[in-house]
């Protein structure tokens, strides 16, 4: 590989983290329903995580994308954190619960937190010197 007049020598630009996942939408309904969701990190802004739901889940047929600090959904996989529009707490000793508040509702989706680790894993690699705010929030 050789380098261009974008890619200097010695100007890594470190990648974009994105993970697919699948979740379960916490209802009245007896039988959870999985979706897809994507868990996106770009080091553009390293102390922020994505997590986007697919367009058929919305009533405007448009992905619906929730942006929120990488500390909470680090810190939720611990103990109960958030008080605003997102928050997120472990349930049990493999699931998390990620709560999204909205004028519209509340949405309650449940994940792996094995899956949760290992994307907040990809993207401190991905960001290392923005690794240390996140961990120090779980403490």
């Amino acid at each position: 590989m050789s380098a261009t007049a974008e890619n200097p020598p010695g100007t890594a630009h470190p990648a974009a983290v994105e993970m697919r996942v699948r979740a379960r939408v916490i209802s009245d309904d007896p039988l959870y329903r999985a979706i897809p969701v994507a868990l996106r990190f770009t080091p553009a802004e390293p102390l922020a995580v994505r997590i986007v739901f697919p367009a058929e889940l919305s009533p405007e047929d448009t992905d619906n994308e929730w942006v929120f600090p990488r500390a909470l959904l680090e810190a939720g996989l611990s103990a109960p954190t958030g008080t605003g529009d997102v928050r997120v707490w472990p349930c049990g000793r493999v699931q998390a619960v990620v709560e999204f508040h909205s004028p519209e509702g509340v949405a309650v989706v449940q994940f792996d937190i094995a899956a949760l680790r290992r994307f907040l894993r990809r993207t401190n690699a991905t960001s290392p010197a923005s690794a240390a705010p996140a961990a120090a929030a779980t403490r």
